[in-house]
């Protein structure tokens, strides 16, 4: 813990989970501190991080002695125990569209955009390897339900969860960040107009080139 009793972050810049746990600290403009952790590097998390996180997984997070891990937890958390901007709504109606698009993206779409097409178009030509043709094929068609059903969800927008910036757009900020890099994203984002909007909106907030990977 920090010895001013500001949160701490703990994992890596480049997970998507961390990111989102990142843009909502940012949005609510607080000051924090990233530890970094790395549960891929060689021999797993450091010794320890087990205690903070059962399943070795990123982001965990402290703040004043409170620990915490998940990122939906923590975002919550941070929307609730820091002052500013509101990042959860007002209505059962409208937190419940918060929280059906949060699932859609944990459930759905973190798999299919982020593993099945950004790592193997993007990652691993970057890494000398052949990308997996088939599998990217395979996803091709869950990633169309996954958009539609995301701009269904935001309805007229420009949010996902309507007019108002809130933990949705966050919790899916980073997988777009890495989505809209791999060539097949272009025509499904184009068969989107709406959805394409929001992601144009929200790669520009201050937060994202705040939170993003150097």
């Amino acid at each position: 813990m920090d010895d001013d009793g500001g949160p701490v972050l703990y994992g890596a810049p480049y997970s998507v989970y961390v990111r989102a746990a990142r843009l909502a600290l940012a949005e609510k403009g607080v000051a924090y501190r990233l530890v970094p952790v790395d549960v891929f590097a060689p021999g797993g998390p450091p010794a320890g991080y087990l205690e903070r996180h059962p399943f070795g997984r990123i982001p965990a997070f402290e703040h004043r002695g409170f620990r915490l891990y998940e990122a939906g937890a923590i975002t919550r958390y941070v929307d609730e125990a820091f002052p500013g901007p509101a990042l959860q709504l007002a209505s059962p109606e409208a937190r419940a569209r918060v929280n059906q698009a949060i699932s859609v993206l944990d459930a759905y779409a973190y798999r299919t955009l982020v593993w099945d097409i950004y790592v193997e178009q993007v990652v691993a030509p970057a890494q000398g390897r052949e990308p997996d043709e088939t599998r990217i094929r395979a996803a091709l068609p869950r990633a169309a339900t996954c958009l539609g059903a995301l701009e269904q969800i935001m309805g007229l927008g420009p949010h996902l969860a309507g007019a108002a910036l809130t933990l949705a757009d966050l919790h899916a900020a980073p997988m777009f960040a890495c989505f809209a890099s791999a060539p097949v994203a272009g025509p499904l984002l184009a068969a989107r107009p709406r959805l394409g909007r929001w992601w144009e909106g929200i790669a520009g907030r201050s937060s994202m080139a705040a939170t993003a990977v150097a």
